[in-house]
């Protein structure tokens, strides 16, 4: 699943780009996770003034409203001024002077949704729920931590939640919790303000390494230019059960938590 990275690097791909065009048309394929919200043809003549990331949510600001894009579990987007006609699990178009921004989603959670503007109350549902901002100024060593005290779940699950941080997704959990030296089982209450501080370093650190070197490409992910990312391979734990430690040699365990592939290194990680 495309996570906050993704998202990112996805955003800085085309925002540029296809500032300040003008819609030309729009076309839906498949229903997707939600629906758009008004007729395509309402958005013909809409200029795109920016595109912006709250979460993985990319939110394409327009000179009356916006439109909510979100990847879903397998979803990516191309840009480009001469697109192929669209395949089969090419859902949306948004076709503007600069180029056509196309949503590719072969299982179709992704969506694209219109709305007025940010408060109103479908941009509220899907946006008003989620944590702080990793990489931003905002992201707060003692709200962090004082947040973590509240929660008797599993600090990893916890994390992957969105509603305390957003974007710390499956890959990204596994190596903070890693970096950080907490082991993912370990209740987030039970972590101290000492190593909150240093999971809170870890996932800032692990999601701007991610950010540089392009996301992870995984499965279905790929850039809006169709290429791929690589902080997979460099990963010192997600992806690794049964090899070696790259720090202690000890064997990386796999477990399964809330239906996910949970990694870790059972001598770097002991609590």
């Amino acid at each position: 699943m495309p996570e906050l990275p993704e998202v990112e690097v996805t955003r800085r791909g085309f925002a540029d780009r296809i500032a300040g065009a003008q819609v030309l048309a729009v076309r839906m394929g498949k229903p997707l996770r939600w629906g758009l919200g008004v007729l395509p043809q309402a958005l013909v003549g809409r200029r795109v003034q920016g595109v912006r990331r709250r979460g993985k949510y990319l939110l394409v600001d327009l000179d009356e409203g916006l439109l909510l894009l979100h990847l879903g579990m397998s979803g990516s987007l191309r840009f480009d001024a001469a697109l192929p006609p669209p395949g089969v699990h090419d859902h949306f178009d948004l076709a503007t002077t600069a180029g056509t921004l196309r949503l590719n989603d072969p299982r179709r959670f992704g969506a694209a949704v219109y709305v007025e503007a940010q408060d109103a109350p479908a941009a509220r549902k899907l946006l008003d729920g989620l944590g702080m901002e990793p990489l931003e100024v905002g992201f707060d060593a003692g709200v962090f931590h004082a947040a973590l005290r509240r929660r008797q779940a599993p600090i990893k699950q916890v994390l992957m939640a969105g509603d305390v941080v957003v974007g710390v997704g499956n890959i990204y959990a596994s190596e903070a919790l890693f970096l950080a030296g907490i082991r993912p089982t370990l209740p987030a209450s039970r972590v101290s303000r000492p190593r909150a501080l240093r999971l809170h370093a870890a996932i800032r650190d692990v999601l701007g390494r991610a950010v540089e070197r392009g996301g992870s490409s995984l499965r279905d992910f790929s850039h809006v230019d169709g290429s791929s990312g690589y902080f997979q391979l460099e990963a010192m734990v997600y992806g690794r059960a049964g090899e070696a430690c790259r720090v202690c040699g000890t064997l990386v365990r796999q477990i399964r938590q809330g239906q996910r592939s949970t990694f870790f290194c059972p001598a770097c990680q002991k609590s």
